[in-house]
Parts: C-alpha cells; sequence; structure tokens
C-alpha cells in the first residue's frame, strides 16, 4: 500500500486546504494566520542563531553556513504544515488551485490572501520585537555583525534581483507544501517539505513572510535599514515574486497538468 498520494490527489487535497480555510470562522483565520507567521519567524530565528554562531566556520566554508541556515530554516514550515496554521506563500497555490477549479471567487482569493498576509506579519513581530529583541536575542557579538550584513544583503539589492527572487523562494515553498500533502505520515511530510524549503534558503532567494522577521528584527537591533527601504526594496518585490511562484508555478501549473483536462471530460 503506498504511503504517499499520487500528484493529482495530491494536488486536489492542495486546492481543497483553501475551502477548509474560507468555511472558517474570520477569527480563527486570523488567528491560524498569526500562528503562521510566528512559526516562519522562529525557523528564521534558529537559522540565524546556529549560522550567526559560526564565524569560524564561515570563513573559509562559507557554503557551509549557507547550507546550515537552509538546513534549519524548514522547522517553521514544517510547524505550519502539521499545526495546520496559515501562511500566504502557499495559499498563492492553494487558493489558486481552487479558483482555477472555481470554487472561489475572485474577491475571496484576494480578500483571504490579504487577510493570511497581514496576519503573517502580526505572527512575526511577536517572535521579532517580543521574543527576540525584547529578551536580547541576537545583539551580542558575532550574531549582531552577521544578522546585520545578512538583512542589509537582503534590502540592498535591485527591485528585479529581489522580485525574481522571490519567484524562486515560493516555486519551493509552495512545492515543499505540495510534496507535505503527497505524504500520508509525519516523517514523511517533514523530509517532503524539508528538501525544497533547505533548497531556496541555501540558494538565498527571499521569501517575504521570513523577511517580515529578518528585517524588522534588524531594524529594532539597530542596522542602517529605514522601514521605508525595508518596503520599497524587499518586502513589495518579494511579495509580488513569491505570488507569482506560487499562484504560476505551482498553482496554475499543477491545476492544468492534473486537473484541467479531466474537468472538460
Amino acid at each position: 500500500m503506498e504511503n504517499y498520494y499520487q500528484p493529482r490527489e495530491t494536488t486536489l487535497n492542495f486546492g481543497a486546504s483553501a475551502l477548509v480555510k474560507v468555511n472558517k470562522p474570520l477569527l480563527k483565520f486570523c488567528i491560524f494566520s498569526i500562528l503562521g507567521g510566528a512559526f516562519i519567524a522562529f525557523g528564521g530565528l534558529l537559522s540565524v542563531m546556529v549560522s550567526g554562531g559560526m564565524t569560524g566556520v564561515g570563513v573559509d566554508n562559507p557554503g557551509l553556513v549557507k547550507f546550515m541556515a537552509g538546513a534549519l530554516f524548514p522547522i517553521g514550515l514544517i510547524m505550519v504544515s502539521i499545526s495546520g496554521a496559515y501562511l500566504f506563500t502557499s495559499d498563492c497555490a492553494a487558493f489558486t488551485i481552487a479558483g482555477l477549479k472555481k470554487e472561489v471567487s475572485i474577491l475571496t482569493f484576494f480578500k483571504y490572501l490579504l487577510l493570511s498576509y497581514l496576519f503573517n506579519f502580526i505572527g512575526t513581530q511577536i517572535v521579532a520585537y517580543l521574543l527576540t529583541y525584547q529578551v536580547g536575542l541576537l545583539q551580542d557579538v558575532p550574531w549582531t555583525t552577521y544578522f546585520h550584513q545578512y538583512a542589509e544583503g537582503k534590502v540592498y539589492q535591485s527591485f528585479s534581483t529581489v522580485f525574481l527572487k522571490g519567484i524562486g523562494a515560493n516555486w519551493l515553498v509552495c512545492l515543499g507544501m505540495f510534496l507535505g500533502y503527497a505524504s500520508k505520515d509525519i516523517i514523511g511530510k517533514c523530509i517532503g517539505i524539508w528538501i525544497p524549503v533547505m533548497l531556496f534558503v541555501t540558494l538565498g532567494y527571499e521569501h517575504s513572510i521570513a523577511n517580515m522577521f529578518f528585517i524588522p528584527t534588524a531594524i529594532y537591533t539597530g542596522a542602517e535599514i529605514t522601514w521605508l527601504d525595508f518596503l520599497i526594496k524587499n518586502l513589495i518585490p518579494s511579495t509580488i515574486g513569491n505570488f507569482i511562484g506560487g499562484a504560476v508555478f505551482v498553482g496554475a501549473a499543477y491545476w492544468y497538468l492534473f486537473i484541467h483536462e479531466n474537468s472538460k471530460k
């Protein structure tokens, strides 16, 4: 007996998750979204806490430091998936599948993506401000130096670079969620999510919800970044890229490959 779903069934399960979300009371949807943002922030905090302390290793093996950050960050998305929390970036794919199946309207599509985005931000700030900045994490050497350089590197790129990296990030994040939905057991789900998410972080792609943790935390701890820089130079282009990466390269692609032709019969 197979311990995973075939791609068509996985696509249907992924799209059905959007319907579960829109049928939740609005308050519960918002709380689930706050939790989603917080869990991604916890994954980000763990990744920089460990990789930022590897200064000696990083001198001779910078790729190993990037891989360590990539290996640890997926814990956040695993917590999102297994706990049933909501995340804007994976919703881009789920709601696209449901929308193309005409199970949700355009208004519902954008309403719930906006709500998940806004309440994800609240969740990230709970971890960034209260559980990182206020308790003094990342405010000592070597973490401050590493983390500020990490955040500044995310901000001071061209709009097009962040946009393209945003596409790559959410293509892989939504693929991770897709692989998670394919599994029938918790170990398979963890491994399926871990592989693509590890890849996107190690490669340095831009995930808008993760950046809602990384860059504000750097601002709180004194990095030379303004909130306007964060918004204009990173958050807007990464969000647009994330939407395309999830909606087009996963949601629309798998809908077309596994559902479209069947729906015409």
